[in-house]
């Protein structure tokens, strides 16, 4: 019967890259391995699929395949010869899931690991967040100690390659079909082993201390915003990359305004003759005074809306504005005098019915005719 041609027999496109054909052969070796899936037919996908990966993994096979097919680079075995499960079930759980997790079964060699993202929580007050500033900072961090290089041996001396797992990092322990394969106990999956560690650091390879940084904020930054500084964040471990450092943005509580994505809020408290007979008044605003005109007769709970003098934020260019909330506030500690005229007033205003309080009116009328409706 005449072959399939490898990329079919992948399910791949001529033009595959090698991530591609790996996890091609992955999907179908999981599938139709026999110690999964016993059966003549199965042992014969699997071979098949073990023999189009094994051409197109390797550049020199897969350049003679695309240009002379299976002429090629036909060999008498056949399917890499008949009866070989060289690349066992095992490996093939243990590629997939170490790529998953770090490991990798067949590293052969020392592992290095990224180092661990740090955070730092920076806090603005509302003026600063709004108009952006520069801040330094001094961060706790892990650093590569400067005495071995990192290596966590002692100077003069290096790591060996560990004993117990040849360096590969993993110990392999086989179960019936299934080859388990776990991290190496000795040298914690690096392959290496310290003999002499640093005195410094006591084979840790890093060391404890802080770092001053300056960090640029953005004007328009809000709470819970974060900054990226690519690189600031803890060395890895054997001279792996560093990872990050997020600063996170927590603004302080105002004492005049509270913001709303980009919008701005304030209470503006009055007296209830400035709410009656109207009057401007001076409000202030993240960038200097403004005058609010106050109409004659405002009601409490009343918003005036300031365009345009709210927040710019990160990422818009629209500025929202600043939103007044009027609040009527009632005097306290009056002389007799002063409540004298008070009940003065009340009683031309009560003179006057609707003409000077419609709400009052209207909901005394309304509570009048629940009464009646109800029977009290």
């Amino acid at each position: 019967m005449a072959k399939r041609d490898y990329y079919e027999v992948l399910g791949v496109s001529r033009n595959a890259s090698d991530s591609d054909l790996k996890k091609a052969y992955r999907r179908l070796a999981m599938k139709y391995h026999p110690d999964r899936n016993p059966g003549a037919e199965a042992e014969h996908k699997f071979k098949e699929a073990k023999e189009a990966y094994e051409v197109l993994n390797d550049p020199k096979k897969r350049s003679t395949y695309d240009q002379f097919g299976h002429a090629g680079v036909e060999t008498s075995g056949g399917f890499g010869g008949a009866g070989d499960f060289s690349g066992g079930f095992s490996d093939i759980f243990g590629d997939v899931f170490g790529d998953i997790f770090g490991g990798g079964g067949r590293s052969g060699g020392r592992r290095v690991h990224r180092g661990a993202d740090l955070r730092y929580d920076l806090s603005l007050t509302l003026e600063e967040a709004v108009t952006g500033k520069e801040v330094r900072i001094r961060v706790p961090t892990l650093a590569e100690c400067q005495f071995c290089g990192g290596s966590g041996a002692k100077l003069g001396t290096s790591a060996k390659t560990c004993p117990r797992c040849g360096g590969s990092g993993q110990m392999r322990m086989q179960q019936g079909f299934f080859s388990v394969q776990r991290t190496c106990p000795q040298c914690r999956g690096q392959g290496t082993v310290i003999e002499e560690h640093c005195s410094h650091c006591r084979g840790a390879g890093r060391v404890r201390e802080h770092k001053t940084l300056s960090v640029k904020v953005p004007a328009g930054v809000d709470t819970s915003d974060r900054i990226r500084l690519s690189g600031e964040g803890e060395p890895g471990e054997r001279g792996g990359p560093p990872g990050d450092l997020y600063v996170q943005v927590l603004v302080k509580e105002h004492p005049i305004f509270t913001r709303e994505d980009n919008h701005l809020f304030c209470e503006v408290p009055i007296g209830f003759v400035t709410a009656a007979l109207g009057s401007e008044l001076q409000v202030p605003t993240l960038n200097g005074k403004v005058m609010l005109k106050i109409p004659a007769g405002t009601q409490t709970g009343k918003m005036f809306r300031m365009r345009g003098k709210g927040v710019k934020p990160v990422r818009s260019g629209l500025i929202g504005d600043l939103i007044c909330r009027v609040v009527i506030e009632t005097p306290v500690s009056l002389t007799e005098r002063q409540k004298e005229l008070l009940r003065e007033l009340d009683e031309a205003v009560q003179a006057g019915g609707s003409k000077h309080s419609p709400h009052s009116t209207s909901w005394l009328d309304s509570v009048k005719s629940f009464f009646e409706k109800m029977g009290f």
